[in-house]
Parts: structure tokens; sequence; C-alpha cells
């Protein structure tokens, strides 16, 4: 049995996680953090009854009278580099679904795991249909180079342009390199309208009460459009991709990034 550890307990996502870890027969959940903790046993919000886990509001505390061997991190772009670096200097290794993570923290972590010799899981997305939506789109750079990328989220997050989106966008330029679309003398007559712009490739985000995240890659050819897209219909979706990387984070070397690095 892996000890896990939950972060964002009561948000929308960290309930699926307690209950995915909960639910499953390999995994042991014996903790969960969430600054608004009224102290709540976990059972009560994922109506499992009582179970003696309660939500604490303070990460090291929790930590240390838990002992988890992996700490799970939904929660928001303030707190998650905390979160991370709490995890690491006591030898917890942290599973990251939380976006908006800038390239100066990936190193950040990458650094924190090699001194502290523990390994570290970061994932722009954990539904095993987004991590093929992206290797399919990668591999349809290498025919279709030109390509917009659209992102629909609910009207909650965060942060624009999605981890999913950007991580997609950095893919695929690494098949197609990078060059301006569209037409030289393009004028935008609203600032934004065609969207931000990672290395010539135009990502448009969508932000509507309804959504849960959802993201299509439009490509262009002569005669032809290719559209790839994935649904996240409800957060269920990526609750088997954080279960199995609950599994595998820490038997890997340090800081990985991406689902797909470990599904294979």
């Amino acid at each position: 049995m892996i000890r896990v550890m939950v972060c964002g307990a009561y948000g929308k996502m960290g309930r699926e996680v307690l209950k995915a870890v909960y639910n499953d027969g390999d995994l042991d959940l014996v903790g969960a953090m969430d600054v608004n903790s009224g102290f709540a046993d976990i059972g009560e919000l994922i109506g499992k009854g009582k179970t003696g886990v309660i939500v604490g509001n303070d990460l090291e505390t929790v930590i240390h009278s838990t002992k988890p061997q992996v700490m799970v991190d939904f929660t928001n772009p303030d707190a998650v580099m905390p979160n991370i670096r709490c995890a690491i200097a006591n030898g917890v290794c942290p599973v990251v679904g939380t976006t908006g993570l800038s390239v100066s923290n990936i190193e950040e972590v990458k650094q924190l795991c090699k001194e502290k010799q523990v390994s570290a899981l970061i994932a722009p997305n954990f539904a095993i249909g987004a991590v093929l939506m992206m290797k399919m789109a990668q591999d349809a750079a290498k025919y279709l180079p030109h390509v917009e990328i659209i992102e629909l989220h609910h009207d909650q997050k965060l942060d624009a342009p999605s981890g999913t989106a950007l991580r997609t966008a950095e893919l695929i330029t690494k098949t197609r390199g990078s060059f301006r679309q569209g037409h030289p003398e393009e004028v935008e007559k609203l600032a934004g309208a065609r969207g931000s712009d990672y290395e010539g490739i135009r990502i448009h985000s969508v932000r509507l009460p309804g959504y849960v995240a959802h993201q299509e890659v439009i490509f262009g050819g002569l005669g032809q459009t290719l559209t790839i897209r994935h649904d996240s219909i409800s957060r269920e979706s990526f609750m088997p991709g954080v279960v199995f990387a609950c599994k595998k984070v820490i038997n890997l070397d340090g800081l990985i990034c991406g689902l797909e690095h470990i599904l294979n």
C-alpha cells in the first residue's frame, strides 16, 4: 500500500482525487490538507461516513502526522510551489496537476528533487485521452505544420492558456519548429483577437460555465483541415491517470513532466 495525501481537498478536483485514492486497493489515503479546512473527516467529503482521517490546514503538520509517501496537489498557482517545496523537503513525492507553473518553477522543482533525492511528477493533464491528443497532434504537425489551438474550460479556471494547450504547442514546435502563420500583413482590430502566440502557433482560450476541460487542435493544409479534439465530460476522466501516477512516482528518477513519459 502506497501512503497518499491530497492537497486542495475541498476543491472539486480534490474531492475526486480523495474518492479515487480511497477506492483504489493499492493506495492508502492517510491525510488531506486544505487552507479552508474546517477539519472535516474526509469520509464526509466523499460520502463514505467517518474514516478517522481529518483534513488539516497546515501541510507540514499533516505530513509529520500522517507520514505519506506521495502528495497529490490540485490547488492553485499561488499555493502549488510552497506545497511542492514542503513535500520535497520532507521526503514526500509530489504528483502535481495544478497548472500555471513557470519555466523557472519547473527548474526549481528539478533542482530540489536532485538535492533531496526525491522523485516528482508534474502533468498538465491526467486524462489518458488528452495525452493521446497531444501525441497525435505532434505526429500530425510533421505533415500539416499550420495549426491553431482552441482550449475551452470552466469559468473558474485561473490561468490561460491552459497547461494542456501550452504543452501541446511545445510538442508541436519540437516537430515543426517555429514560423509565422497567416498573412504577413495581418492586423488585429482588437488586441488579442488572434489569440496568444507560442512560436507562431495561435492559442485561443474560452472560459464559460458548463465546460469542464476541452481542447481542439486544428491543422490546415491545401484544400483540407484536420481537427483533433478531446473532451473531459467530468472530472472523473482525470482519475485513472492520477491513480497511475501515485503508483509510479515513488520509483521515478527526479522530476518527470508529462504523464506520457510514464505510460510507456
